[in-house]
């Protein structure tokens, strides 16, 4: 089967080679790529990593065949899913607690945004807590994940402040549900019950500055690249406040996430409450262009790869 390897440091990042086929567990379900969308977490690093590798997060495709345990969609269905690597490749072995069925209405590459960025967002907000009228700051908030906490917060009756890093960043968040739109986390005002924070370094330490005293700050990203400095003072300042750290792959293992949160966001983008926000696809044959896009912050949504 075809699959995308990484090449290394000499090469130019990833290449379309033939792989061995992949062996299931039998709580896996093995699902042909349709589409699958690129994440900066895949790509941050991609020429330290290994020559050889299949990386990649999100599936969308179609079942072709079943877990062997009998769980999970059966053979023919669409579905989409998550896996914490190997998903850029024809076949792809996806855990059946970790993967939903998708309606005619949503396209594979709609469904291939939901699983990295959407349960992201949905976890994030999750653990906010009730968010009707309750202030929520979104650092990154033109990224993947930002647009999809934007539109999932305002769907939940919160008033929502995104951060951006620069001005051409702003266009189109107000639409999707942003009541402010500020370039610069300095830029941010008042205090605020829930933060998506996903830049670290100054942006997290700022983050922590406006945070209500009994508000819930949760980090999931350093795009910056930077360390925070924190101020040991602040614990006593915030007492009740809370501070989290979230990996989806944690809550996926851990069974925090998965099916009941995919179908939940498969069923707002079937009714049209939940826009994906893609804004290029592109063929797999040839990603190294929209990835080189991706890891210069030019890209004002998401990028699909169209497997053909």
């Amino acid at each position: 089967m075809k699959a995308l390897v990484t090449t290394g440091v000499d090469g130019n990042g990833l290449a379309f080679v033939d792989v061995d086929e992949p062996k299931p567990h039998s709580n896996q379900t093995v699902v042909r790529l349709r589409a699958t969308s690129v994440n900066r977490g895949e790509v941050a690093h991609l020429r330290d990593e290994d020559p050889g590798q299949v990386l990649g997060w999100d599936v969308a495709g179609d079942v072709v065949q079943p877990a062997a345990d009998g769980s999970g969609p059966s053979i023919g269905q669409r579905v989409v899913g998550i896996v914490d690597d190997h998903a850029w490749a024809e076949l792809v072995c996806v855990p059946t607690h970790a993967m939903s069925v998708l309606p005619d209405e949503v396209t594979y590459a709609a469904a291939s945004v939901l699983p990295i960025a959407g349960l992201t967002a949905w976890r994030a907000l999750e653990l906010g807590g009730f968010l009707l009228g309750r202030r929520v700051l979104v650092t990154g908030g033109a990224g993947g994940v930002g647009r999809l906490a934007i539109q999932l917060a305002r769907l939940s009756g919160a008033h929502v402040t995104a951060v951006v890093g620069r001005p051409e960043r702003v266009h189109g968040l107000r639409e999707l549900g942003a009541a402010e739109v500020v370039v610069g986390i300095e830029n941010a005002s008042g205090r605020f019950d829930v933060i998506l924070e996903s830049a670290g370094g100054a942006s997290l330490a700022r983050s922590m500055e406006v945070l209500s005293d009994e508000g819930i700050l949760i980090t999931y990203g350093r795009s910056s690249g930077e360390p925070a400095k924190l101020d040991s003072g602040w614990f006593g300042d915030h007492s009740g406040a809370r501070i989290e750290g979230l990996l989806v792959f944690t809550e996926i293992a851990q069974r925090r996430l998965g099916t009941k949160q995919l179908d939940g966001l498969v069923r707002l983008v079937a009714s049209g409450s939940l826009d994906p926000q893609i804004v290029k696809e592109t063929s797999w044959r040839d990603p190294m262009p929209v990835v080189d896009e991706l890891l210069a912050r030019t890209v004002p949504g998401k990028v699909v790869l169209r497997v053909d």
